[in-house]
């Protein structure tokens, strides 16, 4: 049986660590399921690692659809009879222009795709009346505060809550979303101080990436571990150099391909000769 979001909890209330990783296609779901991951995320950061956007912001709902669709594929086919929990990031004004078009959109994941449940940013008014009223339609949501990128343009990629007001801000935050209906939290680049007070003050998993190592569970861009984009953020640093691996293996097969180990061309036959004036 796949985990459901329940199970996090369960993990949580158990003292188990939860591990998260995100996928984009079936082969990156495959390899992350065969290496025994909780859950995975189809995360809109496929805007940036996939799709060569500068943000998040472009990607649309059709593409996180169609993404997350090859990554239910790809984990079905790795790990068929416990398949990480999948979830599917709801990407920019998806769920930002009132709660019938937000439930559309979730719901649409749920019922077009395998994953289980939506993650979205932010725990404005609107935002905590969208979550409420998709948990009410039966659709589980998992809240992502701190370094929200969709919101690049008002905070860049910087730091968050790193003063008292701010960190008091982000607790009330957290509280309202797990009273919303959240079954997780994602914190991300906050001090780690703060994250581990919410992972004890909540009730729900907090899932940290660039927060410290007292979250209940660590969530990462699969392409950043790997050290297959150009740059990875300072909290997330790769374990291998894959970018640079690929690129020297592949190298070296291309020019094994070379004019020295090309086959020497067909021998045509010779022409006759032309006749002496």
């Amino acid at each position: 049986m796949p985990l459901r979001p329940a199970d996090l909890t369960r993990r949580k209330q158990g003292g188990l660590p939860i591990t998260m990783l995100t996928a984009w296609d079936a082969l990156s779901a495959a390899v992350v399921a065969s290496a025994g991951v909780d859950a995975v995320l189809v995360g809109d950061s496929l805007a940036m690692v996939v799709l060569g956007h500068a943000t998040t912001l472009p990607v649309t709902l059709e593409e996180m659809l169609h993404h997350c669709r090859a990554a239910g594929r790809g984990l079905a086919a790795a790990a068929p009879q416990h398949p990480p929990l999948l979830i599917c990031d709801l990407p920019f004004l998806s769920y930002q222009c009132g709660a019938d078009a937000a439930v559309a959109a979730a719901g649409r994941v749920l019922k077009e795709t395998p994953a289980v449940a939506v993650k979205l940013e932010g725990a404005e008014p609107e935002t905590l009346a969208v979550i409420d009223r998709m948990v009410r339609s039966g659709i589980p949501v998992m809240g992502h505060l701190g370094l929200t990128p969709q919101s690049v343009h008002q905070l860049g990629y910087r730091r968050q809550a790193g003063d008292p007001v701010s960190q008091e801000r982000l607790r009330r935050r957290a509280l309202a979303l797990q009273e919303a209906g959240c079954f997780a939290l994602v914190i991300e680049h906050v001090p780690a101080e703060l994250a581990s007070a919410l992972s004890a003050a909540l009730v729900i998993p907090v899932i940290g990436i660039g927060a410290g190592d007292g979250c209940d569970g660590q969530v990462r861009v699969t392409a950043d571990l790997l050290g297959l984009t150009s740059r990875q953020p300072p909290f997330s640093p790769p374990l291998m150099q894959g970018r640079a691996l690929a690129v020297e293996v592949l190298g070296r097969w291309v020019r094994e391909q070379g004019p020295a180990a090309a086959p020497a061309p067909a021998t045509r036959p010779a022409a006759p000769a032309a006749p002496h004036c």
